[in-house]
């Protein structure tokens, strides 16, 4: 059985479909320098938008890190794709970004970050997915707990199922 044919307006998006899976390294002026191994999905049910699923591990112990999920569409006319993407995080916060896509590069930005009263304040988000071939590479710079934007993660995945 094959899955429902993708929305036309998402096809500079297509390649990011599939999932990923490789090594990831954090850093934060704020804590201690860590590795994690990250899965990202991104998958389609056949409507204008792209799901996105992320989750990392513990490389040496396999617990669990961190979990977040969200929605990825394009926004407007797919020449000279602007892009939206929504991501919500148990940790309480939300991320709606703006960017664009453009080579194989989703560039964005936090347009607003909401929290709950229970998180930690966290102000700003950027995040890049560049796909090369099988390879993506993934970058989050981070504005949090009075710390200006700054690095916070990178990872360098493959492609394990395209999906």
């Amino acid at each position: 059985m094959t899955g429902p044919e993708i929305h036309p307006s998402l096809e500079p998006l297509t390649h990011l479909l599939g999932t990923w899976e490789g090594p990831g390294e954090g850093s934060y002026p704020t804590i201690d320098s860590f590795a994690y191994v990250e899965r990202l999905t991104f998958s389609h049910v056949g409507k204008p938008f792209l799901s996105y699923a992320q989750r990392t591990w513990d490389p040496a112990t396999r617990a669990p890190m961190h979990a977040e999920t969200g929605y990825l569409r394009v926004a407007g006319e797919p020449a000279g794709a602007g892009v939206e993407m929504v991501v919500a995080q148990p940790t309480g916060v939300t991320e709606v970004l703006l960017g664009t896509v453009a080579d194989g590069v989703v560039a964005l930005r936090s347009h607003v970050v909401g929290l709950t009263p229970t998180a930690k304040s966290v102000t700003a988000v950027e995040r890049e997915l560049a796909v090369d071939g099988d390879g993506l590479v993934v970058r989050l710079a981070m504005a949090a707990v009075g710390v200006e934007l700054t690095h916070h993660l990178l990872s360098r995945l493959r492609r394990v199922d395209p999906t």
